[in-house]
């Protein structure tokens, strides 16, 4: 009890002993204490559990836009208490309107306080009503609850327009809890210190005084400040991965054309993966890179040229490669790489991170975009071993300490695997993609000589979903407010 009691701020230590059995807020400013002060350290009390609050609707009556004038059969009455008045005569000197002027003559008339004639005298009980300030008195004492005024007088204002009005205001109730009670008994001292500074330390104040105890597991808001999509976070820490392990980053166009996309990776132009139905073609011509390249790339698709391969045995046609599309992989990126580079220039490490698009159904597994991390190292003693121990090394910066690799076909590499990782919390294995090492018939062609070639291109939103535990990977693009502020930052 003792530490809590030290753990409470000022405001909480004047506040708690004014507290007795269902204190109302407004009980308690009569102590000077400002409304807004006292609110807070109901808050703050009642999360410590020493007050339990509660709000109370209460009845208030106020002053109305005509309640805040001089009674206006006073008026009239102070008009003719010295002599008797026409009734253009108390009108002109009072300046009432048509509407007041009615009102106070019936009130009056009605109590018998006036006689009419051909002018109006004021009468004994008059000269009372007169002198008789109830109703101002009531009317001073507003605003007030209205179980405390006297109900006579307010049903005889109600019936009078815009005099007073009537509204509901929540009062806010506070009672001590057991423990509450426990720790109001106790010397709450209001001269703590609540933080050290040079001009404490140098009078030397602090010897003779207590600091306040700082409860660093009480309960506070929640503050949602501003930061980065979640995705890219982790592409940004997948992209710092690759840099920190001595790759340099690619970069290109998300549209290309076909030859970069399709052609230059060895990928036969009658091949399904070139469908409408697997990829978004859109309109106009791609620009080709220089001659010499494209005849490379032809003969290797028509008869392999000196690559040793027989080629795809087909007529190679450079209109089908102008053909613009939105990138199905960021492998066009490693592809234009290798038309840059010279044989000086090895050995060389590479990656990208980027958005690629295909025209997939859209389904809890599936989306029209994702994001791949591509990488190749071209280093004359590069062999798959080599492969798979960068992947292994990339995903274990990334949280994955388990990763496996299967035999695979795919067109442009040879051996080619799948890669798998383990996810520890869910315990099961989640598929991301394929690897191999590039054919003669892509690095012949594009590079002009036959070196090893590492390439990788796993998909990494599957990844990125299965940490943040998203089952739907529509869920990972949602616009869903609540998990943007309430999802946890990609460290690993």
């Amino acid at each position: 009890m003792h530490k809590l009691a030290e753990s409470l701020s000022p405001i909480e230590r004047k506040v708690l002993p004014l507290i007795k059995e269902n204190t109302s807020l407004k009980q308690i400013t009569k102590s000077g204490l400002k409304e807004i002060e006292i609110i807070r350290a109901f808050q703050w009390l009642e999360n410590k559990g020493l007050i339990k609050v509660k709000k109370e609707a209460t009845e208030i009556v106020d002053l109305d836009v005509n309640g805040k004038k001089e009674l206006p059969e006073k008026k009239f009455l102070k008009s003719i208490s010295e002599r008797e008045l026409s009734l253009n005569e108390i009108q002109e000197r009072t300046k009432l309107s048509n509407d007041e002027l009615n009102v106070s003559l019936g009130l009056l008339k009605r109590n018998s306080c006036i006689l009419l004639g051909s002018k109006i005298k004021i009468t004994s009980k008059g000269k009372e009503y007169l002198n008789n300030n109830k109703i101002e008195n009531f009317l001073i004492s507003l605003p007030k609850e209205k179980s405390e005024l006297n109900q006579e007088i307010l049903n005889e204002l109600k019936k009078r327009k815009g005099m007073i009005k009537e509204e509901s205001v929540k009062e806010r109730i506070a009672a001590l809890t057991e423990k509450g009670r426990e720790i109001s008994k106790l010397n709450l001292k209001s001269d703590m210190i609540e933080s050290l500074n040079i001009k404490i330390l140098k009078s030397k104040e602090w010897k003779n005084k207590d600091f306040r105890r700082y409860d660093i597991k009480i309960n506070v808001p929640k503050i949602y400040p501003g930061k980065k999509h979640f995705v890219n976070e982790a592409l940004d820490y997948a992209r710092r991965i690759w840099l920190e392990m001595g790759f340099k980053e690619m970069k290109g166009n998300m549209i290309q054309s076909s030859f970069w996309n399709f052609d230059a990776l060895y990928t036969s132009q009658d091949h399904s993966v070139r469908d409408m139905h697997d990829t978004f073609y859109l309109n106009g011509k791609g620009d080709l890179p220089s001659k010499e390249i494209i005849n490379r790339v032809k003969s290797a698709h028509e008869n392999g040229g000196n690559t040793g391969s027989k080629g795809w045995q087909y007529s190679w046609k450079e209109d089908e490669a102008r053909k613009l599309v939105l990138r199905t992989h960021t492998t066009v990126l490693s592809a234009q790489t290798l038309t840059k580079l010279k044989k000086e220039d090895l050995p060389v490490k590479y990656f990208a991170v980027g958005r690629c698009f295909r025209n997939e159904t859209l389904d809890f597994s599936h989306l029209f975009e994702f994001n791949q991390t591509e990488g190749i190292v071209i280093d004359e003693n590069a062999n798959l071993r080599h492969l798979i121990g960068y992947l292994k090394e990339f995903f274990k910066k990334m949280g994955f300490e388990k990763a496996r690799f299967r035999p695979a076909y795919f067109p442009y590499t040879e051996m080619s695997l799948e890669i798998d990782i383990y996810h520890p919390v869910h315990k099961k294995w989640i598929e991301l993609g394929g690897a191999g090492m590039f054919r003669p018939e892509v690095v012949k062609p594009l590079l002009g000589i036959d070196v090893p070639v590492l390439a990788w291109g796993p998909g990494i939103d599957r990844m990125i979903a299965d940490v943040y535990k998203i089952k739907d990977i529509r869920e990972v693009y949602k616009n869903d407010l609540k998990q943007l502020k309430e999802i946890k930052t990609w460290l690993k």
